[in-house]
């Protein structure tokens, strides 16, 4: 893949979580590909990461990624945006992340995110 392959890539994936489609979001993962979070350490399976996408997408259906910044890597990219929504309480709520994806054949094999735990830490009060 080219450099603009990658962030191509980065747009359709981050566009099907923004509308919700689930199957292009599966799609995009390779079936072993591991995805990891800064703020429990714990590495998920593709069908693990799909549950938590389930809720977030019911859960946050007005959810926007305000993308700042994407860079092709070697081998994938790293993005930064910040993830606006509203909560299902009415709150406006906005949270900084980054993610560093690693892909081969044209699918994600690990994603590492990074985001806030304090702000993170608000969206458990609604069963996550």
């Amino acid at each position: 893949m080219t450099a603009q392959d990658y962030v191509d890539f980065a747009r359709r994936f981050v566009g099907a979580i923004q509308a919700g489609d689930t199957a292009t979001v599966r799609d995009c993962y390779a079936p072993d590909a591991k995805i990891w979070h800064n703020n429990d350490g714990v590495e998920q399976t593709v069908d693990q990461n799909m549950k938590v996408l389930d809720w977030f997408i019911r859960a946050l259906p007005d959810r926007n990624y305000r993308v700042q910044r994407v860079e092709a890597l070697p081998d994938g990219f790293v993005q930064q945006h910040v993830l606006e929504a509203t909560l299902p309480d009415g709150e406006k709520w906005a949270m900084d992340a980054c993610v560093v994806v690693r892909m081969k054949d044209g699918k994600i094999t690990r994603l590492d995110e990074y985001i806030d735990s304090a702000k993170s830490a608000a969206l458990r009060k609604f069963g996550r």
